[in-house]
């Protein structure tokens, strides 16, 4: 429990904040534990709430049990104000130009962000079902095993979802 000053208040906050919402079920660890748990078990996870240095390398840690760091999208949130949607990966640039690039993560976090922000959770499981059936389908992008280009994903997670 003598871990940084940030961390003590971070697990105060959260446990309070918990408290307010006993409907949902709500477990704290230390990041070091939660590396291990990830993992180890990674089904035992469904939302990961942390400060950002600590949400940063833990989300890199879970995109490799994805396969990518394409696939995850993540939300920035406070108590008022707008959130940020965003994928996790960073800019790549060692890829940028090629066509290469996963599109899944910033289709992902536009899910997210209609579910979340937007109260349209019908529209963000017509997409998140497109992704799914896209990938099942077998057109991925190099960094899932595929060949796909970066556009050729797109189109046919856009053409599934103006089918729903």
């Amino acid at each position: 429990a003598d871990v940084l000053a940030t961390s003590k208040l971070w697990r105060r906050i959260a446990n309070q904040v918990a408290k307010e919402f006993p409907e949902i079920s709500f477990d704290s660890c230390y990041v070091d534990a939660a590396a291990m748990k990830i993992i180890s078990a990674p089904e035992k996870f469904d939302v990961i709430v942390t400060e950002n240095l600590f949400g940063d390398i833990l989300s890199d840690e879970a995109a490799q049990i994805t396969g990518s760091l394409g696939t995850i999208p993540s939300i920035s949130r406070g108590d008022h104000g707008p959130a940020l949607y965003e994928p996790i990966h960073g800019s790549a640039p060692d890829i940028a130009g090629k066509g290469i690039a996963n599109p899944l993560s910033m289709i992902n976090s536009v899910a997210m962000m209609l579910d979340h922000s937007f109260n349209r959770k019908d529209l963000a499981k017509r997409i998140t079902d497109s992704v799914n059936k896209t990938i099942e389908d077998g057109t991925t992008t190099p960094d899932l095993g595929g060949n796909s280009k970066t556009t050729v994903v797109t189109n046919a997670i856009i053409k599934r979802i103006e089918e729903n």
